[in-house]
C-alpha cells in the first residue's frame, strides 16, 4: 500500500486495538445462566440486547435487568459486567507505542463500535502505559453508543468526516470487518482490514521501530 498520499489514521478498537476472546466470554454467560448470549455476540457486531447496548439504546443498567429478565437468573449487574468484559483481553504494548509514535506523523482517530462497559474497562485497565493515557493516542475518539451510530453503516462515516474535516481520499481507515471497509470504500476512504493479531506497523514503514513485541 502506499500510504505517501496518507494524511490522516483511523484505527477500529476490538481486533485491531484490543485483543477479543469471544470463547471465554460465552463460557462466563453461561455460568450465570445465559447460554442464549451465543447467538448475540460476533467479533464484528452484536445482536439484540447486546446490540442495542452498542447502539447506545439502552443504558448499561437496562442491559442488566433486560438480562435477568431473559434468563430468569438473579445475577447482580457485577457479576453480569465481569463476564461481558471477559471479551476483551488486552491491548499489546507494541500497539500503544506505535500509536504514539504515529501520531507525531498524522493525526489519529479511532471509531468503534462499542458499548459503555467495554470501553471504561478498556480506558482504567488497558490504554494506560507508562504516563500516558487513552487521551495520549488519539486527536478524537468516535464511539457507536455516544453517536447512536454504528459500522457499517455510512451515517457514522459520514460524522467523523463532518466533525473532523478529514477528507476520506487522504484519509486510511483500518478495521478488521469487511463490511466495515467496504462502507469506508464507498465514501472514498483508503482501506486496510487486517488479519487476528496482524503486526499492522508494516504498513507505516520507517516510521515506527518495530522492535520486539
Amino acid at each position: 500500500m502506499d500510504t505517501r498520499k496518507i494524511k490522516n489514521l483511523i484505527f477500529d478498537f476490538g481486533g485491531v486495538l484490543v485483543s477479543l476472546d469471544k470463547a471465554r466470554c460465552l463460557e462466563a454467560f453461561a455460568r450465570i445462566g445465559f447460554s442464549e448470549a451465543a447467538g448475540m455476540i460476533d467479533a464484528y457486531s452484536q445482536q439484540g440486547v447486546f446490540g442495542q447496548l452498542e447502539a447506545g439504546a439502552v443504558s448499561p443498567q437496562e442491559f442488566c435487568a433486560e438480562v435477568r429478565r431473559l434468563t430468569g437468573c438473579q445475577a447482580s449487574d457485577e457479576a453480569i459486567w465481569e463476564a461481558w468484559n471477559l471479551f476483551l483481553v488486552g491491548i499489546p504494548t507494541w500497539k500503544l507505542e506505535a500509536l504514539v509514535e504515529l501520531r507525531k506523523h498524522y493525526p489519529i482517530y479511532l471509531l468503534s463500535n462499542t458499548n459503555e462497559p467495554h470501553w471504561q474497562h478498556a480506558v482504567e485497565h488497558f490504554f494506560p502505559h507508562g504516563e500516558w493515557r487513552v487521551e495520549d493516542y488519539f486527536d478524537r475518539i468516535f464511539l457507536s453508543y455516544e453517536l447512536h451510530q454504528v459500522k457499517p453503516g455510512a451515517d457514522i462515516f459520514r460524522t467523523v468526516i463532518e466533525q473532523t474535516g478529514v477528507v476520506p481520499e487522504e484519509t486510511l481507515f483500518i478495521d478488521d470487518a469487511e463490511a466495515n471497509c467496504a462502507t469506508a470504500r464507498s465514501l472514498g476512504f483508503c482501506t486496510y482490514q487486517p488479519l487476528p493479531d496482524e503486526d499492522w506497523r508494516k504498513l507505516f514503514g520507517g516510521l515506527i521501530n518495530r522492535g520486539d513485541r
